[in-house]
């Protein structure tokens, strides 16, 4: 396990991150001009704010999931890179935060990917709602079950990451190498959907209704923006040895109850959407 031996300079990473942003929301376009689909008069399309999306993708990207792969990846970054100049503490973190934000673009990108993916597929049945109502009873049924996962564990299977693609993605992403990490996030970007999708799905339900392209794949950016800002601030803090001891203890002993929280809310948007289309 070695580090990468040149610098991974972080503006290098946002800029191949909006590039590929840009080049999915061109996918996206070429797909959804669809002059012929409008939406009726009479089913208008449900009500999205720019508030529920913010708010949506913040709460989304509180999830075990994501954080425990970043938390462990981080540690096998600190044990490597400290066998080198133990006085050199700037380049140190700097080298952790290039690393660590790689592994976030690639979870940002998988993730967006997959909101268009399903945007552009629901695109032809779009006219009268169906992929949003559709989404909402899938919303609420993830929702119901992490609420379950949460009440009374032992009954059923649980709504999680597949714990064989997490422990794959892990030890790829302690390789600490620029594939290694850009594949690791990639695996749990897919992951995180059965983590804690349901508030993705209820948003994604919201947008595919939307009557503008450019403004629900914006939405749908901005959305997943919002969804790597934990991760971010969870790098940040965690490059220091003491506050990622104390992040893995609060990880470990809030699991559940972010879970829960997820679920509930996965409920309430997927009756939203219910009740306005």
């Amino acid at each position: 396990m070695s580090a990468p031996s040149g610098p991974i300079r972080l503006r290098h990473v946002i800029l191949a991150s909006l590039l590929l942003t840009i080049l999915i929301g061109w996918v996206v376009s070429l797909q959804l001009t669809r002059p012929h689909l409008t939406v009726p008069e009479h089913l208008p399309p449900p009500a999205l704010t720019l508030g529920t999306v913010l708010l949506g993708g913040l709460v989304d990207g509180v999830n075990p999931c994501a954080f425990t792969v970043l938390l462990l990846f981080v540690a096998a970054m600190l044990t490597t890179l400290q066998t080198g100049d133990p006085s050199d503490l700037r380049a140190m973190r700097g080298r952790i935060l290039g690393l660590g934000s790689i592994y976030i673009a690639a979870i940002f990108l998988t993730y967006l990917g997959l909101g268009a993916g399903l945007l552009v597929a629901s695109a032809p049945f779009s006219q009268y709602h169906l992929p949003a109502r559709i989404g909402a009873l899938i919303a609420i049924g993830m929702g119901l079950w992490m609420v379950k996962d949460v009440l009374v564990p032992e009954l059923g299977p649980s709504l999680a990451a597949p714990r064989a693609i997490v422990a794959r993605a892990t030890r790829i992403a302690r390789r600490l190498t620029v594939p290694a990490l850009a594949l690791g996030g990639f695996l749990i970007g897919l992951c995180t959907v059965p983590c804690s999708g349901a508030i993705y799905l209820a948003i994604l339900s919201m947008l595919s209704a939307q009557p503008s392209v450019w403004q629900g794949f914006a939405y749908l950016v901005l959305y997943n923006l919002m969804f790597i800002i934990p991760l971010v601030l969870l790098l940040l803090a965690a490059a220091a040895r003491p506050t990622l001891r104390q992040l893995a203890r609060w990880n470990r002993a809030h699991g559940p109850g972010v879970k829960f929280a997820l679920g509930l809310l996965g409920i309430g948007l997927g009756l939203l959407i219910l009740a306005t289309v």
